[in-house]
């Protein structure tokens, strides 16, 4: 199961409302790459793609496809907001075993990030 916090779903619920989604739902997902081998990635969606599956939060559905969802089992969903601007971000995710500083890339093995791919070069 993947949850969203409810500050992150209300969140969520103003973006669906000004693009005309209703349909829609928060798309989490995993991709190789990062400083740590995988990163996170996020968009709204309103595609069902083969072997998605589905979750709500807060009232607001949330999808896995099927290769990220062993990776992603578990985590919480939230809104992050700083200096930069705003977006969400995997806030918790008990199948990482290690992370970069920034918090956008993880590894799942329990190894070091790899050698010249340390956090201050993050995204």
């Amino acid at each position: 199961m993947i949850t969203m916090t409810e500050f992150g779903a209300n969140k969520a619920k103003e973006i669906l409302a000004k693009n005309n989604k209703d349909n829609a739902a928060v798309r989490v997902f995993v991709k190789s790459g990062g400083c740590s081998g995988y990163s996170y990635g996020m968009a709204i969606d309103d595609r069902t793609l083969e072997g998605d599956t589905y979750f709500e939060s807060y009232g607001v559905k949330v999808v896995v496809d099927k290769m990220s969802l062993p990776l992603l089992e578990g985590s919480m969903v939230d809104y992050l907001e700083n200096m930069m601007g705003g977006g969400f971000s995997v806030v918790s995710n008990p199948n990482a075993t290690s992370g970069c500083g920034c918090g956008h890339s993880f590894r799942t093995d329990g190894k070091a990030s790899p050698e010249a791919e340390g956090s201050s070069s993050c995204h």
